[in-house]
């Protein structure tokens, strides 16, 4: 895997070859915690139990999905060190914890709190979108910022899509069951959020999809027009790719170029100015690859 994915990056190579080996079927299994489609919900229960977690969630949050590892026949850079160090990120403006800050960090060692947070002014964007109900929201200060990227976008020839925005905790609940009922706690959590942790709650995240309707929450994504955009321009309207490519040790999820985190444009133009690429790194919290 690769930091850099867009076309002009020596990684393509790497891409190609990693797309060639999903299509033989052992690759990634696309985050579910970012899929706007989710399985049946499943009453908690009916959740078969684990004697080391509960299948069920109910009021125990946990955080966003992951993908199965890469192969390893991938060439890739040595992935980082699952402890980041203090970056010597923009003086403290924003809080890290509280979920209405646009620096909150949200990870599988931080969840909500309140797990059941509800952002207070909720609108729907005025951009081009698949999503509908409440994925159709986010917080009104994303809700501006997106509204200018993606006209930015528009006038650069690409065409963005939202794919899902906001999802509530009882939503999220429903989601987890329906995949403990189906796989089982531990697969379980490869392929989805457990509620209370997943930066979709929060309102400062959203995924996006290309108009062409091509590779939509799959790794090919990256090559699309509207990735690779938004990965070279986002930081000009407050956006960071939230899961950057190699860099799970310390986020706790495979690449999702779909996924963008407003953290505001003074922080996305330094982190991209100082050559950081996660959030963990960049405000010197511990690594999160996996729930405590």
């Amino acid at each position: 895997m690769c930091h850099d994915c867009s076309p002009a990056s020596g990684q393509a190579a790497s891409r190609r070859s990693f797309t060639r080996f999903l299509a033989a079927g052992a690759g990634l299994t696309v985050l579910a915690a970012c899929t706007p489609e989710a399985p049946s919900a499943v009453p908690p229960s009916s959740a078969p139990a684990s004697a080391s977690s509960p299948a069920a969630v109910t009021a125990t949050p946990t955080a966003e999905g992951t993908t199965a590892a890469p192969a390893t026949e991938v060439a890739a850079p040595a992935p980082p060190s699952p402890t980041p160090s203090p970056s010597a990120a923009l003086p403290r403006q924003f809080s890290l914890t509280d979920p209405a800050s646009p620096w909150l960090i949200v990870n599988k060692h931080r969840p909500l709190v309140p797990a059941g947070f509800v952002p207070a002014d909720l609108v729907s964007p005025a951009v081009a979108m698949t999503a509908s109900g409440e994925a159709s929201l986010l917080n009104s200060t994303t809700a501006a910022a997106a509204e200018a990227m993606f006209a930015a976008a528009a006038q650069d020839g690409v065409s963005m899509v939202l794919a899902s925005g906001y999802r509530s905790y009882a939503t999220q609940v429903a989601t987890y069951n329906g995949y403990v009922a189906s796989r089982g706690q531990a697969d379980a959590d490869t392929a989805s959020a457990r509620p209370g942790y997943s930066e979709h709650q929060t309102g400062w995240a959203f995924d996006i999809a290309d108009g062409n309707g091509v590779c939509g929450f799959q790794p090919c994504f990256a090559d699309q027009p509207s990735a690779v955009w938004a990965k070279a321009n986002g930081h000009r309207f407050g956006f960071v790719v939230r899961y950057p490519w190699m860099f799970h040790p310390v986020t706790g999820y495979y690449y999702e170029p779909w996924h963008l985190r407003y953290i505001g444009m003074e922080a996305a133009t330094d982190m991209v100015a100082r050559g950081i690429f996660t959030l963990e790194e960049y405000f010197g919290v511990e690594a999160a690859p996996g729930y405590p």
